[in-house]
């Protein structure tokens, strides 16, 4: 156990021979201009220019494939000849999902009304009127009933009890009960009145 040294080794290799270069090589080096700085700088420089071309390349491929999308896609709608087979549709697009035979609308079991106008022939405006005609029937669906004024007191007391004791949370426990006899009373009138 302690017979080994934690401390790492060092080696010192000496040669056997005095290591000499030849005069060539050392003028060589002498006379060239560059040093570590300048071949570290035309490194960085070569690696850039690659990375920039890289990505002017990326960039170029990125851009036809977009614009060949743009040009696929038209407000016409599409020729028998052009549509894709149904085994080459991606089942899980909102397309496909539309144009199953399974898909229904929920106000209309027959289908989309028939005076709607197809996609081509939309203007701003009817798609506003359209909004604001899904935005009417949202407001007219029903609304949440409003909370009982004894939850709403115990949810209160509860909340003020954390609040008062948020070091001792425990210590709220009776108010906790309150709480969810309150709830309890409201899930069981729900109960009933959805049971009939």
């Amino acid at each position: 156990m302690g017979s080994g040294s934690s401390k790492p080794e060092q080696h010192v290799f000496n040669a056997d021979a005095p290591v000499r270069f030849s005069q060539s090589v050392v003028n060589g080096l002498q006379s060239s201009p560059e040093t570590d700085s300048t071949r570290a700088k035309d490194t960085e420089l070569k690696i850039q220019q690659r990375v920039n071309s890289e990505l002017k390349r990326i960039r170029d491929s990125q851009s036809k494939e977009l614009s060949k999308l743009t040009a696929s896609l038209t407000t016409n709608p599409p020729k028998e000849g052009d549509k894709p087979a149904p085994d080459q549709r991606d089942p899980n697009t909102l397309a496909a999902h539309l144009s199953s035979p399974f898909y229904q609308d929920y106000k209309s079991p027959t289908g989309p009304p028939a005076d709607k106008k197809p996609e081509s022939d939309r203007t701003h405006d009817s798609v506003q009127k359209e909004i604001m005609d899904l935005r009417q029937k949202l407001d007219s669906r029903k609304k949440v009933d409003k909370v009982s004024p004894e939850v709403e007191k115990a949810k209160e007391n509860l909340v003020m009890c954390l609040r008062t004791n948020d070091r001792r949370p425990l210590d709220c426990w009776q108010e906790v009960e309150n709480f969810k006899a309150e709830v309890g009373k409201l899930e069981k009138a729900f109960i009933q009145k959805a049971g009939r």
